[in-house]
């Protein structure tokens, strides 16, 4: 092993220790300050809108840990640099893990709930790597034998304590999901009524394929036990609760769809479910209101704000304060212990997952994350439609082929779906029952195929009567619109 080498192995491995063990202590004292996590939390703030949403549609739920491997990566080059560099000139250690950490506390501080604390994990593991690195270095000399096993010996120990606190921190952070399988969920005083008869599979999705797409880089561990919600801002009587509090409180069941504004045309960022939650409107009144305020500001456990009308939650439909989904706990990928779910908006505008804090004000006094990022105020839900069967490029066999698909309107319910072939007359495709107008419509279609190459249209028409808009828009910054199209080849 080469002096460059047996340099680049030593910062790289004390890199690894002062990162597993801050992500140890984080995890028990600051699970939201951890390291890596602050550093790539600060990345995804700074990243222009664009580039957000190339990588959620190239890479979808696969962006979060690409982000973090590349960081990984930049942390290790890094290391390994003032491994080589140390072993010449002690001081390099001192300068270079004073940096990394500088780099770290500031990335923590940051963040919309970074406060001096947070800072803490950052600074410990620069601490223990420049501690690590300066006694690896001290093993390497003259390249003897014995220094050489002795080196190599210092390398092994440093490697299996990092093992071993990354594993205490992955055992700490598993606590808080043995906690949420605990949970016993209240019954709804208004529960939700059986799905009709005849709906088609797949109209509920499970809640292990539930679409994710956020900017947490680790799902956010919250202890029930500690959890409280904070109703504040332009309200007469400033309310918190407890989770023991809320779930005490009458419930609602509702079978909602819930889509993310990110998604393309014909994409996957759409679910259904059968939520359980506390609705919002009762919560508010309680509060009391001041005149002239218009947006609830949903703020989460790690500072995210999701921006939302205050009409949303008074007119009637049931936004609510989601405990459940599907029958169990809510995952904590999914908001355990708490999300808020606005049916009619997406995502970005009304489902705060970790909810913690509901500060009522206006839209002229603050812009929630989104908003700050210039999308579009609001969030109502634009009609779309998708074709889910054939798949494109499929090759069906020629006469009759069945075409199916789901379109939504939530809040406003479809009325119609219709298919086109290759740039042919419209027409009508079957409706399956559906619960409600919050969620989508499952449709098909009884084609007679032909051989040879053809192009698949769908478009829906909601309950105002309103066509879904054909012409082509990305989904910044309202929504994506355009007829879904696909090409198949008859065989």
């Amino acid at each position: 092993m080469t002096k460059h080498l047996r340099g680049a192995s030593a910062g790289v491995a004390a890199a690894g220790i002062g990162i597993a063990v801050a992500e140890l202590f984080a995890a028990v004292a600051r699970p939201a300050a951890g390291p890596l996590v602050t550093v790539g939390a600060a990345v995804i703030d700074a990243t222009p809108t664009p580039v957000k949403e190339f990588a959620v549609r190239e890479l979808g739920t696969y962006d979060k840990p690409v982000l973090l491997a590349t960081i990984g990566l930049v942390v290790a080059a890094y290391a390994a640099m003032i491994g080589i560099l140390g072993q010449r000139r002690r001081p390099v250690i001192v300068a270079g893990t004073a940096l990394f950490g500088a780099l770290g506390a500031t990335a923590a501080l940051s963040r919309p709930t970074g406060t001096l604390p947070d800072t803490l994990p950052s600074l410990l593991a620069a601490t223990v790597a420049g501690a690590t690195l300066w006694w690896l270095l001290g093993h390497i000399g003259r390249p003897t034998l014995t220094n050489r096993r002795s080196f190599l010996r210092g390398l092994a120990l440093v490697a299996g304590a990092a093992v071993l606190a990354e594993g205490g921190a992955q055992i700490v952070r598993r606590t808080v999901g043995r906690i949420r399988t605990d949970l016993r969920l209240p019954v709804p005083q208004s529960p939700a009524e059986p799905l009709p008869s005849g709906i088609g599979p797949g109209f509920t999705t499970p809640s292990a394929d539930f679409y994710r797409v956020d900017t947490a880089l680790t799902v956010p561990r919250v202890d029930p036990d500690t959890w409280s919600l904070r109703i504040h801002g332009m309200v007469g009587t400033e309310l918190r609760l407890s989770l023991a509090e809320l779930l005490a409180r009458p419930m609602i069941e509702r079978d909602i769809t819930l889509n993310c504004v990110s998604n393309e045309v014909g994409g996957p960022y759409i679910g259904t479910a059968r939520w359980l939650g506390v609705p919002l409107g009762p919560l508010l009144k309680q509060a009391g209101l001041d005149a002239g305020a218009d947006q609830i500001v949903a703020r989460s456990v790690e500072g995210m704000t999701i921006g939302t009308p205050i009409a949303t939650a008074l007119d009637g439909r049931d936004t609510m304060l989601a405990v459940a989904m599907n029958g169990e706990p809510l995952r904590p990928e999914h908001g355990f212990p708490v999300r808020m779910l606005t049916p009619g908006l997406y995502g970005y505008a009304g489902a705060c997952k970790w909810v913690a804090e509901l500060e009522v004000t206006t839209f002229a006094a603050f812009d929630a994350y989104w908003v700050e990022r210039e999308w579009a105020p609001g969030g109502e839900v634009k009609t779309a439609s998708r074709i889910d069967r054939p798949l494109p490029f499929a090759r069906p066999d020629a006469g009759p082929v069945t075409v199916a698909g789901v379109a939504w309107a939530q809040g406003r319910g479809i009325t119609g779906v219709e298919i086109r072939v290759d740039g042919g007359e419209w027409q009508a495709a079957e409706l399956l029952p559906v619960p409600s107008a919050d969620t989508w419509v499952q449709w098909r279609y009884r084609w007679q195929a032909t051989r040879g190459p053809h192009s698949l249209s769908v478009r829906a028409t909601d309950g105002t009567g309103a066509v879904q808009i054909e012409e082509r828009a990305t989904p910044f910054p309202s929504g994506a619109t355009g007829w879904h199209t696909i090409t198949v080849t008859v065989a």
